[in-house]
């Protein structure tokens, strides 16, 4: 199996590299090597750490949040209109017997923006197929609700 090389990874594939090191006190400094953005992770206080950062699973909660989001808006951007006004909610729900994972991350979106029935159907469509999301495992829950600004809800798993 043969991996393209180059930029972001968008529709033909592609590479980044993040670099980092261990900072001790079970603290991790990363780098996203393109932009040079640096971010800290800290275990969480339940397991050891201080919690003063995100936790490298609270990362994998935003990344999947953020992918839906940013993957909604080329889906909004490629079919004619704009993405806007949306938030979002993920819970990480870690598993309760060993061993520790993820078991569950509920993905709550709310939208200011009203949008006819063929975009939303668009941006729900894109919303389930964000790269993250296809690539976490299937042990994990991750139901997505759609909140649309008329006050109808439609969730997706």
């Amino acid at each position: 199996m043969g991996f393209a090389t180059g930029g972001g990874g968008g529709q033909g594939g592609g590479m980044v590299k993040i670099s980092g090191s261990y900072a001790g006190e079970l603290r991790c400094e990363a780098v996203h090597t393109p932009s040079g953005m640096k971010l800290a992770t800290d275990a969480p206080k339940d397991n050891q750490g201080k919690g003063e950062a995100f936790s490298p699973t609270d990362l994998c909660a935003t990344a999947l949040a953020t992918c839906i989001v940013t993957t909604m808006g080329i889906q909004a951007r490629t079919s004619g209109f704009e993405l806007k006004g949306v938030r979002f909610e993920v819970t990480k729900i870690m598993s309760a017997e060993p061993p520790r994972r993820i078991a569950q991350l509920p993905v709550d979106l709310y939208f200011e923006t009203e949008y006819d029935e063929g975009q939303r159907k668009r941006l729900e469509r894109a919303a389930m197929t964000c790269p993250v999301h296809k690539s976490l495992s299937h042990d994990i829950e991750m139901p997505v609700t759609f909140h649309w600004a008329d006050g109808e809800t439609a969730t997706l798993s």
